[in-house]
């Protein structure tokens, strides 16, 4: 799956575009093979000689010459990755789903064309988009503790302006209490897809009003988080709720969890959004998303996922020739997401954006059925019906025309 995006976006940050001054010079593919054929006889190793084994998970090597290219591709961004991480004692490999089928399924691999992570007794699939910049980043997250500290009022305002992500704060007595290190255990489930930070001091939790022991669950572009119920929590407790809350009211596509957002959907569709959020139009449109989305945050069955077209801009064209949408303005829409089709909120201006209200009223008509993909496939087949016509009328004249020119012929002779 994950592969098939990567003619879309060859992202691998290869080739200077202009001379760089030392510092600036990105890495070049220094065809030194590190990435392995993970096999029955050497996975084991694999997993024992390294902290973190990462691995790609392919269908065999097709005999089609496009297909081979999408493959090498990939491989080439697994031996960049691979080289860029030389010093942090990572492995990389493929396994290939026929002829390494028995590891694959010792491994627990299911998804071809998926990279899939083990570290310690866990396997994390990355679910964003396969270039070097997303995987590098997504590794180095992964080396990380999975819980930051939050010390001082410097740190708690950066923590504040991480609106577009979900996160969970809690504060505890101290490190070595029993109900951090649960804290802590509970944080590796959803590492690094899901931020987890904690404090020790008085003075932060007090600005968070959270009580010893307490954790609080930050919903993306709520103003207020919700308080996970009763205290203190074990790790089974934690990863259940933040489980069943894990799908936000309004969130981001990005880049580095892209698929595993746009396969979260709600009976196969998606309501999604455009904004451009560095353009005013854009922004002001976000800015009425996020108060439609705050009003209605206890709906279980919205969900609106945000894309800012600037962070995808090879496919734009896509997008509006799929969607038949003009992506330099504010739009929102229902896609389904099996066959991509879709219908979008008509504006009786073009020059005023809908209001808090129009949306809410909109959203409510997606939700119970009133408005559904469905609505325009009878316009389609009219129009359709309507070509078929117009060619029959213009085969008629045509033999017509032809007719008369034989006539025309036959009177001469």
């Amino acid at each position: 799956m994950i592969s098939l995006w990567l003619f879309l976006f060859p992202c691998l940050s290869l080739v200077r575009v202009v001379p760089a001054e030392k510092g600036l010079e990105f890495p070049k593919y220094d065809g030194k093979d590190r990435v392995l054929d993970i096999s029955d006889k050497n996975y084991k190793k694999a997993l024992k000689k390294h902290s973190m084994l990462c691995l790609f998970y392919h269908a065999p090597v097709p005999d089609n010459k496009e297909q081979q290219k999408q493959h090498q591709m990939t491989e080439l961004v697994l031996e960049l990755v691979a080289q860029v991480m030389e010093e942090k004692d990572i492995g990389f490999g493929m396994v290939d789903s026929l002829k390494d089928a028995k590891v694959a399924k010792k491994l627990g691999l299911e998804e071809e064309g998926s990279v899939y992570v083990f570290k310690d007794d866990r396997m994390i699939e990355f679910d964003g988009l396969l270039s070097a910049n997303n995987l590098v980043e997504f590794l180095l997250d992964l080396l990380e503790e999975p819980v930051e500290v939050v010390e001082n009022a410097l740190e708690l305002k950066a923590f504040d302006r991480m609106e577009e992500d979900i996160r969970i704060i809690g504060y505890f007595k101290s490190e070595d209490s029993e109900h951090y290190e649960a804290f802590k255990e509970a944080a590796e489930h959803f590492q690094p897809y899901i931020k987890f930070f904690a404090t020790f001091e008085k003075s932060v939790a007090k600005e968070l009003t959270l009580k010893l022991n307490e954790v609080d669950f930050y919903e993306p572009f709520m103003d207020e988080p919700i308080t996970i119920p009763g205290r203190p929590h074990s790790e089974k407790e934690l990863v259940e709720f933040i489980t069943e809350h894990r799908r936000p009211t309004l969130r981001k596509l990005r880049a580095e969890d892209m698929f595993e957002t746009w396969e979260d959907d709600i009976e196969g569709i998606h309501i999604v959004a455009f904004a451009e959020e560095e353009d005013p139009d854009g922004y002001e449109f976000l800015e009425i998303l996020k108060e439609v989305a705050r009003d209605n945050t206890h709906l279980p069955d919205l969900s609106i996922i945000w894309i800012d077209p600037d962070d995808f801009p090879l496919l734009i064209p896509y997008w509006e020739k799929t969607f038949k949408v003009d992506l330099f303005r504010p739009q929102i829409g229902v896609v389904n997401v099996t066959d991509a089709d879709s219908i979008w909120l008509e504006m009786e201006d073009e020059e005023d954006l809908p209001t808090a209200q129009q949306l809410k009223d909109w959203i409510e008509d997606v939700l119970s059925g009133k408005v559904n993909t469905e609505d325009d496939d009878d316009d389609d087949d009219n129009d359709d019906d309507d070509e078929e016509e117009e060619e029959d009328e213009d085969n008629e004249e045509d033999n017509e025309e032809d007719n008369n020119d034989d006539d025309d012929d036959n009177d001469e002779a």
